[in-house]
């Protein structure tokens, strides 16, 4: 019988970034074996109306989405069913095709679940993604753009990299995110301030109707991070999707000393992070809970504390293909437990 624990020995004999290619070449090879895929998604895509939203106009059959940094080109969207996500993120995506960083630029810490990248926004570029985009949206399952600027356009030039990312993703995806909270790109957090998120949320608002949300931080204070959150709410953003990488690097003995932590080391310092905001926010705006989640228990930690969507990716690399299956059957378990019908009695039931 197939187990993934077997599989993971042999992905990890390699380092983290080959491993990742030679999973996205399966991803990409799976949906041509018909059969095998179509068991997996009848095994793993859980079916069941009382995990059903409609948020911002957009269906979603489960909570649980991949974050954005595992399909960087949109080559493994028609897997994503397969692997029981209810939704899926692609990017980030720059304008311009980008390298990203120099390598080794990701690194695993197996004891602690947790991963660390410093991969800095490596993409084929906005059109061809777009190209592979086109071939798929739209999809059986809501499919987000991530956008962020390339590393080489200034700070002042900024707004004009996304400008250029919201009008040609616009009809090609669900919804669209703004990153400017990676740790990977020189400065890009600098953007996290009020005068920035104004003018970007006010320029996207009036160039496209799709809900647009913004990725920030772990790292802010919480004053800080609840203000800018506000801000973006006020200039037109759809929703606010916590939290990114962190760089907190005292969380994982050992680490290195660039890039961004994820897994395991993250999920207290994101939950809290969003937990504050979502105290503030909670009924004002769509909330999405992303970073340390990978078990049924911590999804559903974060839908009673407000948020209507959870996501996640370095969970997967150590649970496997099995992983959103089993927290989208944990979630209902615990919702028969607590006596709640839908899933919409859930989020912020902490917070009523």
């Amino acid at each position: 019988m197939f187990s993934y624990q077997t599989l993971k020995k042999l992905l990890f004999l390699f380092q983290p970034e080959t491993a990742h290619n030679l999973a996205e070449f399966g991803l990409r090879l799976l949906p041509n074996i018909k059969l095998i895929n179509n068991y997996m998604i009848n095994k793993n895509f859980i079916m069941d109306k009382r995990l059903n939203q409609e948020i911002c106009g957009i269906q979603f059959q489960n909570p649980v989405g991949l974050a954005a940094g595992f399909d960087k080109n949109a080559t493994m969207i028609k897997s994503m069913m397969a692997l029981g996500f209810g939704y899926t993120e692609i990017g980030t995506m720059t304008p311009r095709p980008q390298d990203g960083n120099p390598k080794p630029r990701m690194f695993r810490y197996p004891a602690l679940n947790s991963v660390q990248n410093a991969m800095g926004f490596n993409n084929e570029g906005s059109a061809k993604v777009l190209m592979n985009l086109k071939k798929v949206y739209p999809y059986s399952i809501p499919i987000g753009a991530n956008i962020g600027k390339n590393k080489v356009t200034p700070e002042e030039f900024a707004l004009q990299d996304y400008k250029i990312l919201i009008r040609k993703f616009e009809d090609n995806s669900d919804y669209l995110v703004i990153n400017i909270s990676s740790p990977n790109t020189p400065n890009l957090r600098d953007l996290q301030n009020e005068k920035f998120i104004t003018e970007l949320f006010s320029m996207a608002k009036e160039l496209t109707d799709k809900p647009i949300f913004l990725k920030i931080a772990p790292d802010m204070e919480v004053e800080t991070a609840i203000e800018l959150c506000k801000t973006a709410v006020n200039a037109g953003a759809s929703g606010i999707i916590a939290t990114n990488t962190t760089i907190e690097y005292s969380l994982v003995e050992g680490a290195q000393d660039f890039g961004g932590l994820s897994g395991a080391c993250l999920t207290e310092k994101s939950y809290n992070l969003f937990k504050e905001i979502s105290k503030e926010l909670y009924g004002k705006t769509v909330l999405i809970s992303v970073g340390g989640i990978s078990d049924a228990k911590e999804a559903y930690k974060r839908l009673k504390a407000g948020a209507s969507l959870v996501q996640s990716y370095t969970g997967m690399i150590f649970e496997g293909p099995s992983m959103v299956r089993k927290i989208n059957e944990g979630i209902l378990e615990l919702m028969k437990e607590d006596g709640f019908n839908n899933i919409s009695e859930v989020i912020g039931s902490d917070l009523r």
